[in-house]
């Protein structure tokens, strides 16, 4: 069962304005990655599960992160059914991200009070994600609609909380035009989170990308 509620989970994605988004099947290098970004300063992580037994992944993941990241929120990405969602829920998801806006995930979602956040490309789906209770929708793709489509959907509708996802990179000038955009938050994947030339994460700098990303966050935000 989830450990935070929706409103909750909400108010800390407006506060640190990043969610790091991340997958891997192994659990050891999962439990590295996931605190080099605790440890720079993130409270919420997208456990993006798109492999197989992801969900065994992510239970055992989210004992251990409530035992040692007090603090934490983990949620889970790439959900594409209702059935897909209980069983994350089930398995502690304090949220629900997808790629498309489903209402069967919305039902499922709202009945436990555990936010969600759908995949939307147009305002009309803006607009019915938040008549299904959506907190915090997810522009998806980021990169193809960019700052300014967030910023004229903000002009007729300057309560909806945007996050966008892809496209979305820790530096400044990045950071900066989805900020003045008027996002609530920004997704970062493998921007914040890649591997070296060895192909191992490099644990040092997604730490010190994490540091830097959320202050130049809460600068902009101030």
């Amino acid at each position: 069962m989830a450990k935070y509620t929706r409103i909750e989970v909400a108010n800390v994605m407006k506060q640190t304005g990043m969610v790091p988004l991340f997958y891997n099947p192994d659990l050891e290098i999962s439990k590295k990655v996931i605190k080099a970004t605790y440890d720079g300063g993130a409270r919420l992580l997208e456990f993006t599960a798109r492999g197989d037994f992801a969900h065994e992944v992510f239970g055992e993941l989210n004992k251990w992160v409530l035992k040692e990241l007090p603090g934490m929120i983990m949620g889970v990405g790439s959900v594409t059914d209702a059935a897909s969602a209980s069983r994350f829920m089930a398995l502690g998801a304090n949220f629900i991200v997808t790629p498309v806006l489903r209402e069967d995930i919305a039902i499922v979602c709202n009945r436990r009070k555990v936010a969600w956040s759908p995949g939307c490309g147009t305002l009309t789906e803006i607009c019915r994600a938040e008549e299904l209770g959506c907190e915090v929708v997810k522009l998806f793709p980021g990169d193809i609609y960019g700052p300014a489509f967030v910023k004229a959907i903000k002009g007729p509708q300057p309560w909806t909380s945007v996050m966008p996802t892809g496209g979305v990179a820790p530096t400044k000038e990045n950071l900066e035009g989805w900020f003045k955009a008027g996002v609530t938050c920004v997704g970062m994947g493998s921007q914040l989170i890649a591997k070296g030339a060895d192909g191992n994460y490099d644990l040092a700098k997604i730490e010190s990308d994490t540091r830097n990303a959320l202050s130049i966050i809460s600068a902009l935000k101030s």
